[in-house]
């Protein structure tokens, strides 16, 4: 599966060519191409600032301190012709149990791209074990992101952001979670989470409220899991989308409901 994310790839020197008396004229455009070796693909044209950070660079330097805490391998998605990767990994030694039913494991998700839409990153999520219901949910613990630029490249931190994000992960489960247990979501939170989706997943996203017919933000959070992870596109780019504003849209409106009951 990890084999997917890395393909080779390399930097060629955008030059601007023009005849002149039958001599040509080479200039250097203060550009480069970045070409995928094994098709042959242009995957993007950058600037001569931009540093290219080879997934297979990410994974051996994330790779130790992910089997210091035993992850496993969950899921490769690469984009577009490999433009972008998402990788992620679950650590299932490592669950919580929250409140009386649920257990989670940290889960940490690691994007790279080769065309500057994002830089590296790493982000905390979470892998829900009841029914298998996988989801990248977008809780930033200790997000880590490093834009391509040939100052700002260093991976030499990647154990440090690793362990810190697996820790504040777990703070977050025992801190957060509770509170989306223990409050009732309001008709208006229906149309908003509805919102979240792309338009052409309302019929399905409703149905899945009416056949689970949640009470709690918990529920309805659960949900939204379980649309993302079993009936959308695991390689679009729009079900990531959403995925990343699931969490805190949901953690928002139950902290703002529960400060009003307390109150």
């Amino acid at each position: 599966m990890l084999q997917n994310a890395m393909f080779p790839v390399r930097e060629i020197p955008a030059i601007w060519a023009d005849q002149d008396n039958g001599n040509i004229l080479k200039k250097d455009t203060g550009h480069k191409f970045i070409v995928r070796e094994d098709t042959g693909k242009v995957l993007s044209c950058m600037t001569e600032n931009y540093k290219l950070v080879k997934n297979e660079t990410i994974i051996k330097a994330a790779e130790p301190i992910i089997k210091k805490y035993k992850g496993e391998m969950k899921e490769v998605v690469v984009f577009g012709e490999g433009q972008s990767t998402h990788m992620s990994w679950n650590f299932p030694k490592n669950k919580i149990k929250i409140g009386n039913e649920d257990e989670m494991t940290p889960e940490i998700v690691i994007k790279n791209s080769y065309n500057g839409t994002i830089g590296v990153n790493i982000m905390a999520g979470a892998f829900r074990l009841i029914c298998s219901n996988g989801l990248v949910i977008g809780i930033i613990a200790s997000e880590y992101k490093n834009k391509h630029i040939k100052s700002n490249i260093s991976l030499d931190d990647f154990d440090n952001v690793i362990s810190e994000t697996m820790d504040k992960t777990k703070l977050i489960f025992t801190d957060e979670f509770p509170i989306l247990q223990g409050t009732e979501f309001k008709d208006r939170h229906i149309v908003d989470f509805l919102k979240m989706f792309p338009l052409q997943a309302n019929e399905m996203v409703t149905q899945a409220l009416i056949a689970n017919r949640p009470k709690s933000f918990w529920d309805l959070f659960n949900v939204g899991t379980n649309v993302l992870s079993h009936h959308m596109n695991r390689n679009s780019q729009a079900t990531h989308g959403v995925e990343g504003k699931l969490y805190p849209s949901i953690k928002k409106w139950a902290e703002k409901e529960a400060k009003v009951a307390i109150a």
